[in-house]
C-alpha cells in the first residue's frame, strides 16, 4: 500500500503558487505564479483556436516534435513532447530504473514528489543561503544514479554555470536539468538544451511560463534516444492534445523565439527595478537572494508569514517559501511584473511590513 510521502519534514511538496490565487485570486494582483503576465499573445491564441477544427482526429505530434528538434538542432529521436514539464518528472520516476535518486534543493518540489509517489527513497542535497544557494558538485553523493537540479532554480532564481552542472555527469548517472525558466534568461545563458556531449543528460523545457500556457500543458524533454524511448514507454497514448501541439509548433518558429528573447530582456529590466525597490527594505531586515536571474526573486524577511497575510489583505498574492526543502517561514518568492505593478506592490509591502511590526 502506498503511503502519502509528499509531506516530508513539514514541507508540502504539492503546494504550488497557484494555490495562493486558486479561490479568491480574482481580487488579487498575482505575484505568486511565475507565468509571464499578459500572455498568451493574440497571435498564439489564434493559432491554438485554429487547431480546434481538427479535434475529431487523434493528435499527431510529429510536426511539433520535428520543430522542437530543429529549434535545438538535435535529431527528433532526442525529443519527447509532454503535457507540461511536470509530466516529465512522473515519466522519469516511473520509466527509468533508479536506485539512488538525489534532488538538489531548494527547488521545484514536483520532481521529489513524483519520485516518492513512485516508491523511491529520495536523498536531498540542500544548498546553503550563506553560499548564495550556488551549486557545489562535490556535495552530491558519488553513488547517486539520478540527480535533479533546476537552472535557473525555482525559487532561488540562481543561474548555475553550465560547466558546473556538467561536472555532475557520471557514467551510469541520469542528470536531469529543469530548464523551465531558461528561456526567460537573456541569451539563454548557461543552457544545456541541445548538448549531446554530456553523458546521461536529460533537459526539461516548458512552454507554459513564457507563453502563458499553464492551462494547456505543454513541455518537452531532450535526452538520448534510449532515454526518450524509455520515457515514451511510460507515457499514455496521445498525451499531448492537438491544441497543445499547435502551440508547441508555433512557439518554435523564428518569430516566436525572437519574441521570447525580447521578453527575456524586458523581464531582466523589470526584475532590476523590483530588486532595487526591495533593497530599500534592508533596514527592516529584508534580504534578496542575488544575483537573481529568473523571472522571480527570493526574499527573506522577519515575520514573512504575517507580511504575506497583510499583503493579501492589501490585494497582492505572493508565494510562501516554507514548502521548499531548505527554506522556512521567513522566505517569500515574488514573480517579476511590470514597473507599474512593482511600484504598487512596493507601496503595499511598505504597509505590510509596518503592520507586521506592531
Amino acid at each position: 500500500m502506498r503511503t502519502d510521502r509528499t509531506r516530508t519534514e513539514g514541507h508540502d511538496l504539492r503546494h504550488h503558487g497557484d494555490a495562493e490565487v486558486r479561490d479568491d485570486g480574482a481580487r488579487l494582483t498575482d505575484l505568486a505564479v511565475n507565468v509571464r503576465a499578459d500572455t498568451p499573445p493574440v497571435w498564439l491564441r489564434e493559432r491554438i483556436a485554429g487547431s480546434l477544427t481538427g479535434l475529431a482526429a487523434y493528435p499527431d505530434g510529429r510536426a511539433a516534435r520535428a520543430a522542437v528538434a530543429a529549434r535545438h538542432e538535435v535529431p527528433v529521436e532526442r525529443v519527447l513532447l509532454t503535457a507540461g514539464a511536470a509530466e516529465a518528472f512522473v515519466l522519469l520516476a516511473r520509466g527509468l530504473t533508479i536506485r539512488h535518486p538525489v534532488v538538489v534543493h531548494p527547488q521545484f518540489t514536483e520532481p521529489e514528489a513524483a519520485l516518492r509517489d513512485a516508491g523511491h527513497t529520495v536523498d536531498r542535497v540542500l544548498l546553503r543561503e550563506e553560499d548564495g544557494f550556488r551549486l557545489d558538485p562535490t556535495v552530491v553523493p558519488e553513488d547517486a544514479d539520478l540527480v535533479v537540479v533546476g537552472n535557473p532554480t525555482n525559487p532561488t532564481s540562481v543561474l548555475h554555470p553550465a560547466a558546473t552542472i556538467a561536472e555532475l555527469a557520471r557514467p551510469g548517472r541520469t542528470l536531469v536539468v529543469d530548464e523551465a525558466f531558461l528561456d526567460a534568461v537573456p541569451g539563454e545563458r548557461e543552457a544545456l538544451a541541445g548538448r549531446t556531449d554530456v553523458p546521461g543528460l536529460v533537459v526539461l523545457r516548458s512552454l507554459t511560463k513564457t507563453w502563458g500556457l499553464a492551462g494547456l500543458r505543454i513541455g518537452y524533454v531532450l535526452a538520448s534516444p534510449e532515454t526518450i524511448a524509455a520515457l515514451e514507454r511510460a507515457q499514455p497514448l496521445w498525451p499531448v492534445s492537438t491544441p497543445a501541439l499547435a502551440a508547441a509548433l508555433a512557439c518554435m518558429e523564428p518569430r516566436a523565439v525572437a519574441e521570447a528573447a525580447h521578453a527575456a530582456h524586458r523581464v531582466a529590466t523589470d526584475r532590476a527595478h523590483l530588486v532595487a525597490g526591495l533593497r530599500e527594505f534592508a533596514s527592516d531586515g529584508l534580504r534578496v537572494v542575488e544575483p537573481a536571474q529568473g523571472p522571480f526573486v527570493l526574499v527573506r524577511l522577519p515575520k514573512a508569514a504575517v507580511v504575506r497575510r497583510h499583503l493579501r489583505d492589501l490585494g497582492f498574492a505572493v508565494r510562501r517559501g516554507d514548502t521548499f526543502p531548505g527554506l522556512g517561514e521567513e522566505w517569500l518568492r515574488l514573480a517579476v511584473r511590470d514597473r507599474a505593478t512593482v511600484n504598487s506592490f512596493l507601496q503595499a509591502l511598505d504597509q505590510a511590513v509596518t503592520l507586521a511590526q506592531h
